[in-house]
């Protein structure tokens, strides 16, 4: 099938999306019930087939070094599996996104006005070395009412092929049709062939960093949701708790750096520079350690201090493009402010509007941060770690979007869901 638009012509060549644009009709006909059943016995299959999931992620792994900071990201065990299985389970267990009525009146010429929730249709992902958003989209897909194709990346493939296997076995079991979920070849053309897939992808949702989300919004003529990316500032107060700031700093960045709730920039008020090298020991001591990137007045505070002697290595001095990097990596800027106006600025020119956090113990200075800053979510004596579906109690999550325009913040149920009117008269004529 040929489209053309601007003088270029674009070739549709894969026949998945129509199939699975026609998948998405049927799977439309299946019960709230039905589907969740079918959720209930993938997980089951994941632990069932636990022992092939991991041999085909031993494949990838075997094909990254294990320094590599997306190695921990593309990792799969059987308490990741576990994990994930769990969390299909749980969105099984969540009410309907479908048929909500979210408006109703009836007008004055006696037409009746509902507007309910209904699926997208088809929904096409785009991912890196992540082999947990294959499920995590199957599921909220799935429950929602959506078929999904799935873009993965090389480094996952295996991962992505295993997957997507055992799902199609369940489905077939349930005789479901299987291309409600397809995986597309880890291919840049596939993802060229994904974006001007006008007519048969409904909505495109790109999921890793910078570059490939510019990319997808750049090149799309499909609808696109931004996701992922996230550069993640913290600001420690003059009225913030020091053991209360080592515990949230030291989770929020190195629970998972390949994570895009991780922390990469802490900014520190001038009065508590005396307090940084103590702020930032856990930082240091972590196996691996934290590399911090510092200001000068921040710089000269951890490198005076007695307390940190034996690690001047991992202190260095900030250039211009440690501050808006995200670092995905045992890495950290640092920046010194003098006021709580100064931090905002720099979140203001530096913060990618995912995730952003305080620690103070003044409620006026957290409620004015949580006012002014501009992001998706916003914290008050608590890590950024927790930007998560299911941390938020979402079941799990497609990504986080860091846009205005439609969902903000985790992607889960609700968020991949659209709405149609319904009217209904008794022959009533415009004039």
């Amino acid at each position: 099938m040929t489209r053309t638009t601007n003088s270029v012509t674009y070739m549709i060549m894969n026949p998945q999306f129509k199939q699975t644009k026609a998948a998405s009709r049927e799977l439309a006909l299946l019960t709230d019930e039905r589907r969740n059943e079918i959720l209930m016995a993938v997980a089951d299959a994941i632990m069932q087939y636990r022992d092939k999931l991991l041999g085909a992620n031993a494949e990838d792994l075997s094909r990254m070094e294990t320094a590599n900071p997306l190695y921990d990201r593309l990792q799969l065990s059987e308490k990741r599996l576990s994990d994930i299985a769990a969390d299909m389970r749980n969105v099984a267990s969540l009410p309907s996104p479908l048929g909500h009525v979210t408006k109703q009146k009836t007008l004055a010429n006696g037409l009746r006005l509902c507007r309910i929730s209904v699926p997208f249709g088809v929904i096409g992902i785009i991912y890196e070395a992540r082999p947990n958003v294959t499920y995590d989209v199957f599921s909220l897909c799935f429950k929602s009412g959506n078929a999904c194709l799935l873009k993965g990346g090389r480094d996952a493939e295996a991962s992505n092929k295993a997957a997507v296997a055992v799902i199609h076995e369940v489905l077939h079991r349930y005789g479901v049709n299987t291309d409600v979920v397809a995986l597309l070849p880890a291919t840049h053309e596939a993802t060229g062939e994904m974006l001007n897939a006008v007519g048969y992808v409904d909505l495109c949702i790109p999921r890793g960093g910078r570059k490939l989300i510019d990319f997808v919004r750049d090149t799309a003529r499909i609808p696109v949701i931004e996701t992922g990316a996230g550069v993640v500032n913290t600001y420690f107060d003059k009225d913030g708790d020091l053991e209360m700031g080592k515990a949230i700093v030291a989770n929020a960045k190195t629970r998972r750096v390949s994570v895009c709730n991780a922390l990469d920039c802490l900014l520190v008020h001038e009065s508590r520079l005396s307090d940084l090298p103590a702020l930032v020991a856990p930082l240091l001591s972590h196996n691996p350690p934290v590399t911090i990137y510092a200001d000068e007045r921040a710089y000269a505070a951890l490198t005076n201090s007695q307390q940190l002697i034996s690690t001047p290595q991992l202190i260095q001095r900030a250039t211009d493009e440690s501050f808006g990097t995200e670092f995905m990596d045992y890495k950290l800027a640092m920046k010194t402010v003098s006021s709580l106006d100064e931090a905002l600025q720099h979140i203001d020119t530096f913060g990618s509007g995912h995730s952003e956090a305080i620690i103070t113990a003044n409620e006026s200075t957290a409620r004015r941060f949580q006012s002014h800053v501009d992001a998706a979510c916003v914290y008050w004596n608590a890590p950024t770690s927790f930007t998560d579906g299911a941390q938020f109690g979402l079941g799990a999550e497609i990504g986080i979007s860091t846009q205005k325009l439609g969902p903000r913040g985790p992607m889960a149920l609700e968020e991949i869901t659209t709405y149609k009117w319904l009217i209904e008269g008794e022959g009533q004529t415009r004039s």
